[in-house]
């Protein structure tokens, strides 16, 4: 499981950084730029606290 939310919370980064170079490369609309990083930043947002909660002792 541990991997999979690592997976889905680098997934959401990638959605929030790609997309950026994308619309500056002139490869995809602006429209589609801010539909991606929201999916991006709900992604992050979700997943990233279950990958990065310290162990308790």
């Amino acid at each position: 499981m541990s991997i999979f939310i690592k997976i889905v919370a680098l997934t959401g980064l990638g959605f929030t950084i790609i997309p950026s170079l994308l619309v500056f490369t002139d490869h995809i609309s602006f429209e589609m730029h801010t539909n991606l990083m929201i999916v991006g930043m709900i992604l992050w947002f979700v997943a990233s606290p279950f990958w990065m909660k310290e162990k308790e002792l």
